[in-house]
């Protein structure tokens, strides 16, 4: 849970560390997930807030695109963050996505919130 007066619960924020043997590897990566109104029904849009190169990520805004993140466009209400943040570092593993080179190292401020602390899941 990302934010404690959130009593929708709907604000969630949630770590990936690196996956080994990929340009990702030793790195953390902090990401926004957001679930609206239709949530379960309709999928929680998700946003990096650690910079990432990542083939379905904008690299403006960090926003996963679900339109190349087939599991955000084959959205099933069974689904749960854990599996989004799982499916992300699969997706990290990739042949197209593991060699990606990646922005230097302390670039995420651009995209944090310092008011809301780091909770959730870590993968």
């Amino acid at each position: 849970m990302d934010d404690a007066d959130d009593i929708y619960m709907q604000s969630w924020t949630g770590t990936i560390l690196g996956p080994h043997n990929t340009a990702f590897e030793g790195k953390i990566f902090q990401l926004k997930l957001f679930c609206g109104k239709e949530y379960p029904e309709s999928p929680p849009s998700v946003r990096f807030q650690t910079r990432i190169n990542m083939a379905c990520v904008n690299p403006e805004t960090g926003v996963v695109e679900p339109s190349l993140f087939p599991m955000l466009t084959n959205w099933r209400r069974e689904y749960t963050m854990e599996d989004i943040l799982v499916k992300l570092k699969k997706e990290m593993m990739t042949s197209h996505n593991r060699k990606l080179a990646q922005p230097p190292e302390g670039t995420e401020e651009a995209r944090a919130d310092p008011k809301r602390p780091a909770k959730c899941c870590v993968m």
